[in-house]
C-alpha cells in the first residue's frame, strides 16, 4: 500500500451517512471525507430551513466539512420518515454513482422526546412512539432502500449508530427500545447479508461532545476541559471524530466480515485499530463507567438523581453477569439504602 493509499484508505468509495447534520453523524462524514470518500450527506436541517429547534447546523456546513477534510461532500435533504424520499434519495445515489459502499444510520431526533427518571407508565406514549419512528423507523427505510445497491454489487457495509454495547436497561423504556433495536437491526441484517457478501454491524461512541453538549456546558471544543469542573465525566469524553475513525477503520478492514452482526465502541475499537482522537488521546468511556461506579459505591451510595440513575442502569446491565457479582450486591445494597430498591 502506497503513502497515499494509507492516507485515504477509501478514495473512490461511496458513502451515505443518514443523519449528518451533527453529532456523531457530522463527525463519521468528515472522517470519512478525510479518508477521501465521497459522502452524501442527508439530513432535514438546510440553510435557511432548520428542522431541530435551537440548533443552527446543516447538512450543506457538512458537506463543506467533508470536501475540506479531502473527500467530496454532497448535501441532500431527506426526511427519512418518507419511504418515497428515501427510496428517490437511493435511486439518484444508483444513478449518479452506481453503487453505495458504506451507510451509516445515525438518524436519531430524540432528545426533546425523552423523558428520564419516570417508570415507563408515566411515560407520554406520544412522544414515546414518536422516538421510535424517528430513531428506528428512520433506519429501517435507509437500510431498505441502500441494500440493494450492495446487494447487486456484491459488497458493501452497513453501520448501525446506537448508545451502548450491552443488551441490557438505558435508563428509560422508549430511549431502550430505540437504541437497542439498531442493535437487534444491525444482528438480523447481517443474518439476511451475509451471504451477498455484505457486512452490516452496529457500533457506539461514548460520551460525545457533540455541539449540543458543548453548548450545554457553555464551552466550545477549544476549551472543553473548563466542564470538568461540572461534571467530571467531561474528562473521558470524546469528540464526533473519534467515532468518525472508528467507521473509517471499519470500512478500510479488509476482514471486517468477521464483525458482522455485532457491537462495537469508539473506545475498544481504537485499542484494536489504534486510532486516537483529535487531540492525540484514546477515551475509554466503558472502563471510565465502571470505574464511575465504584467511586460512587466507596463513598457511600448516591448522592443525586444522575448517580441513583447511573447505579440502577449499571445494575441492570451486570445483575446476571457471575464474574460481577459482588459489584451488583453492592449497588443493591446502595440503592435500597438509598430508597431505589432494585428489581428481584
Amino acid at each position: 500500500m502506497s503513502a497515499q493509499d494509507e492516507k485515504k484508505p477509501l478514495a473512490g468509495k461511496i458513502a451515505l451517512v443518514a443523519g449528518a447534520t451533527r453529532g456523531a453523524g457530522r463527525g463519521i462524514a468528515t472522517m470519512l471525507g478525510a479518508a477521501g470518500a465521497t459522502v452524501i450527506c442527508t439530513g432535514r436541517s438546510t440553510r435557511g430551513n432548520p428542522a431541530t429547534a435551537g440548533r443552527p447546523e446543516t447538512i450543506e456546513e457538512t458537506a463543506e466539512l467533508v470536501t475540506a477534510a479531502g473527500g467530496n461532500g454532497i448535501a441532500i435533504r431527506v426526511d427519512h420518515t418518507i419511504a418515497d424520499e428515501v427510496r428517490e434519495l437511493l435511486e439518484r445515489v444508483e444513478r449518479d454513482f452506481q453503487r453505495l459502499d458504506i451507510l451509516v444510520n445515525d438518524i436519531w431526533g430524540g432528545d426533546e422526546l425523552s423523558e428520564w427518571g419516570r417508570p415507563f407508565w408515566k411515560l407520554d406514549p406520544g412522544k414515546g412512539l414518536k422516538m421510535q419512528e424517528l430513531a428506528v423507523d428512520t433506519h429501517i427505510l435507509t437500510a431498505r432502500f441502500g441494500a440493494p445497491l450492495m446487494v447487486k454489487q456484491k459488497s458493501g457495509l452497513i453501520i448501525e449508530i446506537t448508545d451502548g454495547m450491552h443488551l441490557d436497561y438505558r435508563g428509560n423504556l422508549f430511549y431502550d427500545l430505540a437504541k437497542i433495536s439498531a442493535i437487534r437491526l444491525a444482528y438480523a441484517m447481517a443474518a439476511e447479508l451475509r451471504r451477498h457478501q455484505v457486512v452490516a454491524l452496529a457500533l457506539t461512541p461514548g460520551f460525545l461532545r457533540s455541539e449540543a453538549m458543548l453548548d450545554g456546558f457553555g464551552v466550545t471544543e477549544a476549551n472543553w476541559r473548563d466542564a470538568i469542573a461540572k461534571d467530571p465525566n467531561f474528562a473521558e469524553s470524546e469528540t464526533p471524530s473519534y467515532v468518525g475513525r472508528a467507521v473509517v477503520a471499519l470500512a478500510a478492514d479488509p476482514n471486517v466480515a468477521t464483525k458482522a452482526g455485532k457491537v462495537f465502541a469508539s473506545w475498544t475499537l481504537a485499542k484494536e485499530y489504534g486510532f486516537r482522537d483529535l487531540d492525540g488521546r484514546q477515551p475509554d468511556w466503558g472502563t471510565h463507567y465502571a470505574l464511575m461506579v465504584v467511586e460512587i459505591l466507596d463513598r457511600g451510595g448516591p448522592s443525586n438523581d444522575l448517580e441513583n440513575l447511573v447505579l440502577w442502569c449499571r445494575y441492570e446491565q451486570i445483575r446476571n453477569d457471575a464474574d460481577k457479582s459482588d459489584v451488583a450486591a453492592r449497588i443493591a445494597a446502595a440503592l435500597a439504602h438509598a430508597g431505589t430498591p432494585t428489581l428481584p
